[in-house]
């Protein structure tokens, strides 16, 4: 752990990994525990990890808590607890632990998995079921969600609301839920090791909020009132938050048969002039390449959230990786310019997905967003993101326009849209290749007008500061995207209290490329740090196709579900800053 001891020897970052086996509740206690965290007032991000079942099987809720806002894991755990070893040593390589950590097990399910015993942690046996069967109804989960809380210091208040909030019911459950989680305090309280935190700061209106739901609030804002999907893990939160969110507004969400129809369907409610999403992963976008060609030939505003997991084929449902990035970008046929945003962060979700949605509205173009499993499924304690007003609006023919071209080639490529049923505005939409008139044709000189024009769109697009995300100074540079941003920028934190000085660029706009305005935030920078998950470098390639890169170009990158983690880079600027 690199976290700062401040006074008293409270500490500014805790972080802790709860496992067991199904229905152990590893799941329901790490909520609990986070949302005790929010009540408290602190930061704080849980991810998830499990196996590749179905349903049950082992599982492990990984949070962090601290005084700051941070999407990052840290370098190890302070405290790994496990209801039960069940395959939890599957887990050992995501839950890294070192010799100042705490392993908590119950002694009745057997001994700690030797991958976690030789990290040196001290194994603390502690016999959870046991103690929850003191307690009429009590069940070993709250029982060590009560210790998880007492070692990183939560008060016993904050505890207590949080509990209260997830079991709505009350009764004897609630209860016996409240005395196993102060039974687990007491048991805390006779460690010799736990890890307080510091007082939380100043801070209000903070949200607990995951990924997918960011995104799909951020859809809402956008002005998406239509939803066809198919149900695919990572992703499917998005939808199953959307679906009761879309009626509170107007809008519909429609569970199609497969990726397929979802799209198809999307793509005719934009055509009706319904501004319209569909959210999915890896597997669920190359089934959507052909038709998200059509949205481009045919000039329909789309919005695909790719909640991109381990690949390639089916992968690794329940793990996160960036490697979609090829697809993404290259993957439809022909030439087709699209839009492709990534969020830098679980908040930030909210803001590129709203955003996509807007570009795709005025530039009449699919959006692609490219999420991945580790902000879909986290969930952080963040600072109340600022509201902001639907960013664009489609252009729409008028009614008996006269000699009405929809495929006009206009200055900035964008020609009006006429909506199904408008007098005297009627046209040609589909995949064809067509004249100003929507009539296909298959003459050299329509194809390169039509070409130059939905090029137009992208390339007069004002994209302002939301392009990247910048901060820091100095020669050297670390070039990042997605998830892997938050680490990047806590190991610039660490280096700069050591006096190293770096830029941190995190792509936001994928596609178009930038170059001129990359080129102005690289001036001057003599080395340059490529940070990714991927196992082929595929983000690093983008960059060299797209980007003329300054100076020595180096990659640290390796594909999922281990995420990059501070230490790595910070270890990288410090050696780079030696004479």
């Amino acid at each position: 752990m690199t976290d700062a001891t401040v006074a008293n020897g409270r500490v500014e970052s805790v972080s802790a990994a709860l496992a067991g086996s199904g229905g152990a509740g590893v799941m329901t206690a790490g909520n609990m525990l986070l949302e005790a965290a929010a009540q408290a007032g602190y930061f704080g991000l849980m991810t998830r990890t499990s196996g590749p079942q179905i349903r049950g099987g082992e599982a492990a809720a990984m949070l962090r808590v601290s005084t700051f806002a941070s999407d990052s894991q840290d370098d190890r755990f302070h405290v790994l607890a496990a209801i039960d070893w069940q395959n939890v040593n599957r887990f050992a390589s995501e839950i890294p632990l070192g010799e100042a950590s705490l392993l908590i097990g119950d002694p009745a399910q057997g001994e700690p998995p030797e991958a976690f015993l030789k990290s040196g942690a001290r194994y603390v046996p502690l016999p959870l079921k046991a103690l929850a069967k003191q307690v009429s109804g009590g069940w070993p989960n709250m029982v060590a969600l009560g210790v998880l809380g007492a070692v990183m210091g939560l008060p016993e208040e904050a505890l207590e609301r949080a509990v209260r909030k997830s079991m709505k019911k009350g009764g004897e459950a609630l209860a016996a839920g409240l005395a196993a989680v102060k039974l687990g305090m007491a048991e805390a309280a006779k460690l010799e090791r736990s890890f307080p935190l510091a007082l939380p700061r100043a801070g209000a209106g903070r949200w607990l909020i995951s990924g997918n739901e960011a995104a799909g609030l951020g859809a809402l804002r956008g002005g998406v009132r239509f939803v066809a999907a198919y149900p695919i893990t990572p992703a499917t939160e998005l939808l199953e938050w959307l679906s009761p969110a879309l009626t509170k507004v107007g809008g519909t969400l429609v569970q199609a048969e497969d990726e397929l129809a979802s799209i198809n369907m999307i793509l005719g409610a934009s055509y009706g002039g319904v501004p319209a999403l569909t959210a999915t992963s890896g597997p669920g976008l190359a089934l959507m390449i052909e038709a998200l060609g059509l949205g481009v030939a045919a000039e329909l505003p789309i919005v695909v959230v790719d909640v991109m997991r381990t690949g390639p084929s089916t992968g690794i449902a329940t793990k996160t990786e960036q490697a979609d990035l090829n697809i993404a970008m290259y993957g439809l046929h022909g030439d087709a310019p699209h839009i492709v945003v990534a969020p830098n962060s679980v908040a930030d979700c909210l803001a590129a997905t709203q955003w996509a949605a807007g570009l795709a509205e005025s530039l009449q173009v699919p959006a692609i967003v490219l999420s991945d499993q580790y902000f879909g499924q986290a969930r952080a304690i963040i600072d109340r993101p600022p509201g902001a007003p639907a960013s664009g609006k489609r252009l729409l023919a008028q009614p008996n326009a006269p000699a009405y071209k929809r495929y006009a080639l206009t200055e900035s490529g964008v020609s009006p849209m006429a909506l199904p049923g408008t007098p005297g505005v009627t046209y040609t939409a589909d995949g064809l290749e067509h004249n100003e008139r929507g009539t296909p044709s298959s003459q050299a000189s329509d194809h390169l007008a039509q070409m130059e024009k939905r090029a137009r769109k992208l390339e007069s697009l004002d994209c302002g500061e939301d392009w990247a995300t910048l901060e820091g100074e100095g020669d050297v540079a670390v070039l990042t995207w997605g998830s892997c941003t938050a680490p990047v920028r806590e190991a610039f934190a660490r280096a700069r209290a050591e006096g190293i000085q770096a830029r941190l660029v995190s792509l936001r706009l994928l596609s178009p490329a930038q170059p001129a305005r990359l080129a102005k935030a690289l001036e001057g920078v003599k080395r340059v740090l490529v940070v990714e998950q991927s196992f082929s470098g595929q983000f690093q390639r983008y960059l060299k196709a797209e980007y003329d890169l300054p100076g020595e170009v180096h990659s640290l990158r390796r594909p999922g579900p281990l995420p990059i983690r501070p230490d790595e880079i910070h270890r990288t600027l410090k050696s780079w800053s030696r004479p």
